[in-house]
């Protein structure tokens, strides 16, 4: 197996264990949308929590040249230190969501 199509299997199994998980309150729903052709995995939520209307992206993750760039991440305890604990490499996963000249300080890849 190549290293991109093992990042999106690792991706995938990470994803969809977050997906199952149900919400403790209103009528939410998540859904996993996965873009292999793309590299871009994502779960999103949508529904109602009382009046109020919920739809947002919980987490993005894109592969980009061989690295997994995280471009958005609201999953509770982060993704990265499941994908550290999988295999990847911390100079293999982009932290996206902070800024480029930040990034140098997270211990994880510049770009």
């Amino acid at each position: 197996m190549d290293r991109v199509e093992e990042y999106r299997h690792i991706i995938e199994r990470i994803l969809e264990a977050h997906h199952r998980i149900p919400y403790s309150h209103g009528e939410i729903e998540s859904k996993l949308i996965v873009d292999r052709d793309r590299n871009n995995f994502m779960i999103v939520v949508v529904g109602w929590d009382g009046k109020r209307r919920v739809h947002g992206c919980v987490v993005h993750v894109e592969i980009i040249n061989d690295k997994i760039w995280i471009q958005r991440d609201g999953i509770e305890d982060g993704i990265t230190n499941e994908l550290v604990a999988a295999g990847i490499p911390k100079d293999k996963i982009v932290l996206a969501f902070h800024a480029p000249n930040v990034r140098q300080y997270t211990g994880y890849a510049i770009a």
